[in-house]
């Protein structure tokens, strides 16, 4: 079998010391680690990261304290308040305490606009500075908005999450996503698989999705992800290893294992 390590999960559970954020709406059903471990164990996954949810906002001491509990099995990337001046010091904060990696998440409409704003700059060279990846949730189409971001910190790993979850039918919005592969620092997860498709499992209109990403990014710069529990809604977890692992058929055995596991030590190293 071959080494696999997911790249983005989230994890959360009603705990009294940790309490979800004001007007959060999380799932009714809790996604502790106990019960990842579980689904990581019956499905060789080997270890796993772990991206902080929304439910706790910019609180970031449920998932530091899930790090704690389990020493070399999860990497975790925090969240900051990108609208916050001390969002930078606080990154730093967090570093120290274990975190590596932080996440921003700039809407599509105007409230998204601060990805443009001054506070930017010293977040992102500062991430640059921690040598931790800087993970990006966003639309297409504000892809754009990050180009002036990458090049000033040509040195930052930076990484789009799920395709920007372009839509399958819009390759002119699909350029914006491998116009980033001219910057080599640009990485990119190829989840989300299951929400664009209009087809079933294996989702054959998002494979060939995958494979234009593919053909300007590479393999090493390509990493997959359960976005576990979040992905429940459509697709269980073992059949979202199983999409990666065994079905897309167009991988090389070589792609194959950077995409499982390679390009997630790159950004994340696991030391295996």
């Amino acid at each position: 079998m071959p080494l696999i390590i997911d790249s983005h999960v989230h994890v959360f559970a009603r705990d009294a010391r940790f309490p979800f954020a004001p007007g959060a709406h999380p799932p009714a059903a809790d996604a502790p680690p106990e019960m990842l471990l579980g689904l990581m164990r019956s499905n060789r996954v080997a270890r796993t990261v772990i991206i902080q949810v929304i439910h706790y906002k910019w609180d970031n001491s449920y998932l530091l304290n899930v790090l704690k509990r389990y020493p070399g099995t999860f990497q975790g990337v925090c969240r900051v308040n990108p609208e916050d001046p001390g969002a930078a010091d606080e990154l730093n904060r967090l570093t120290e305490e274990g975190f590596r990696g932080v996440r921003l998440s700039p809407a599509a409409d105007a409230s998204g606009d601060w990805i443009r704003g001054p506070l930017m700059r010293p977040l992102w060279q500062r991430c640059s500075e921690l040598k931790v990846p800087m993970t990006i949730l966003a639309p297409v189409t504000r892809l754009p908005d990050l180009v002036p971001l990458i090049e000033a910190n040509p040195e930052l790993t930076v990484v789009i999450d799920h395709m920007a979850d372009c839509p399958l039918n819009r390759p002119d919005l699909l350029k914006l996503l491998l116009d980033l592969a001219r910057y080599p620092r640009v990485f990119v997860k190829i989840s989300h698989m299951w929400s664009l498709s209009k087809q079933p499992y294996p989702y054959p209109d998002a494979q060939d999705q995958v494979k234009r990403v593919l053909a300007s990014f590479g393999a090493p710069r390509l990493m997959w992800a359960t976005d576990w529990p979040i992905s429940l809604a459509q697709l269980p977890y073992a059949k979202i290893v199983e999409l990666y692992r065994d079905r897309m058929n167009f991988f090389t055995t070589e792609e194959r294992q950077e995409i499982l596991s390679k390009t997630v030590q790159r950004v994340w190293p696991f030391g295996l």
